[in-house]
């Protein structure tokens, strides 16, 4: 991990406008289940749609980027209210950056949690790189804070509160 104080950390999770989340591994524990019929589909944790509304309470506005195209995603994002719910991307730091733009908000002001390779362009260029307990080696040495708890297991929410936490002592 970055070598970053508590304190300097928690003033980059305070700096926070947008929080991006990747899907499969974060919001999930990574499973991928199928039906009979080949229907794909993903379990979510309630606590995290908690503390998404939690956060977005705050005026923090949430992205959920991810390269899965299943519409339980689409589905879950509309149904937390997301602001920004992105499927099938093959450039997440392009998106994010768009976004951003979009925001009129810079990247260090973006907090990214993903868990594997394909998120590191994003935690390299965020102000508030941070992972799941359970994310791939490279993803865990990029980060700046690492959960307690796995994807799809509250490690969303986790984050949430801390954000919470962080802004309110403000």
């Amino acid at each position: 991990m970055h070598q970053l104080t508590e304190q300097q950390f928690l003033e980059r999770l305070g700096d926070i406008k947008l929080l991006s989340l990747d899907t499969d591994g974060v919001l999930t524990d990574g499973g991928i289940y199928f039906t009979d019929d080949g229907e794909e589909f993903r379990k979510f944790n309630v606590k995290d749609g908690l503390g998404i509304k939690r956060v977005q309470g705050i005026g923090v506005k949430v992205a959920i980027i991810t390269a899965s195209s299943t519409p339980s995603i689409a589905h879950r994002g509309r149904r937390l209210g997301v602001d920004y719910v992105v499927l099938d991307c093959e450039d997440k730091l392009a998106t994010l950056v768009r976004i951003c733009d979009e925001l009129t908000i810079d990247l260090n002001q973006v907090g990214h949690v993903g868990d594997d390779l394909n998120d590191l362009p994003v935690l390299n260029a965020v102000g508030c790189p941070m992972t799941v307990s359970n994310a791939s080696e490279e993803v865990l040495s990029s980060a700046l804070y690492k959960t307690k708890r796995k994807g799809g297991e509250g490690a969303v929410r986790e984050i949430c509160d801390l954000i919470v936490s962080t802004k309110k002592q403000r």
